[in-house]
C-alpha cells in the first residue's frame, strides 16, 4: 500500500490497518500524534507533574507500537484513553506504594465457600477444574486464569485483554461461579457413578 504521501489524510482506522500491515512507524507515529494533548491532559492530570506526565507519553507510545498488534481496536481514541489513565494509575501507584482494595470486590472474589482455586486438589478435583475451565466462555475462562493463575490485577487484565473493568470484573464473577457450579456438577456426577 503506496500511501505514504497522503499519510496526514488518512483516518484513525486507516492508519491503524496500514500500521499493522506494514509495520511503519511512521503511520503509528502520526496516529499517536494526534492524541499526544489528550494523552499528555490526562497524564498531567493523574501525575500532577509535567516531567512526570511528559515521561508518560513517551512511555505509553513505546508500549502501544506492540499492544495496537495484539489488540482488536474499534475506537483508537477510546482505547488509547483507556490504556494512557492504566499506565497513570501504576505510576501513581508504583510511585506511592500504596495498595488500593477494592474491599466489596475482594470480599466477593475470595468467597469462602469456593476455595478449589486457591489449595491443594485432589487428582479428581484438579480434573474438574481443567474440564470446567475449559467450559467457560473464552472471555471468563481468560480473565479467570489471569486473576486467579497468574495472579494479575483487574487493570492488568484490562491492559493485556482490552476488556473494560466492568467487564473483567464480571466475567470473574460469573466464571468463578459458573466454575463453582460446574465442578460440584461433575464432582458430584463422580459419587454417584
Amino acid at each position: 500500500m503506496k500511501i505514504k504521501g497522503k499519510i496526514k489524510s488518512l483516518n484513525d482506522d486507516e492508519l491503524l490497518e496500514v500500521y499493522k500491515k506494514e509495520r511503519q512507524a511512521d503511520y503509528f507515529a502520526e496516529l499517536y500524534k494526534r492524541y499526544i494533548p489528550l494523552v499528555y491532559g490526562l497524564c498531567l492530570k493523574y501525575l500532577e507533574n509535567k516531567t512526570d506526565a511528559q515521561d508518560a507519553v513517551m512511555d505509553i507510545y513505546e508500549g502501544l507500537t506492540e499492544k495496537v498488534m495484539i489488540y482488536e481496536i474499534r475506537n483508537f481514541r477510546t482505547w488509547l484513553y483507556s490504556v494512557a489513565k492504566n499506565h497513570c494509575f501504576k505510576q501513581r501507584n508504583k510511585e506511592s506504594k500504596l495498595i488500593f482494595v477494592d474491599f466489596e470486590q475482594n470480599i466477593m472474589e475470595n468467597e469462602e465457600d469456593f476455595t478449589l482455586l486457591d489449595r491443594e486438589k485432589s487428582e479428581e478435583e484438579e480434573q474438574a477444574l481443567n474440564f470446567c475451565l475449559n467450559e467457560l466462555n473464552v472471555e471468563q475462562k481468560r480473565s479467570v486464569e489471569l486473576f486467579y493463575f497468574e495472579d494479575k490485577s483487574y487493570l492488568d487484565i484490562v491492559d493485556l485483554t482490552g476488556y473494560s473493568l466492568s467487564k473483567v470484573k464480571s466475567y470473574i464473577q460469573n466464571g468463578k461461579r459458573n466454575l463453582k457450579n460446574c465442578i460440584l456438577k461433575v464432582l458430584n456426577l463422580k459419587d454417584k457413578i
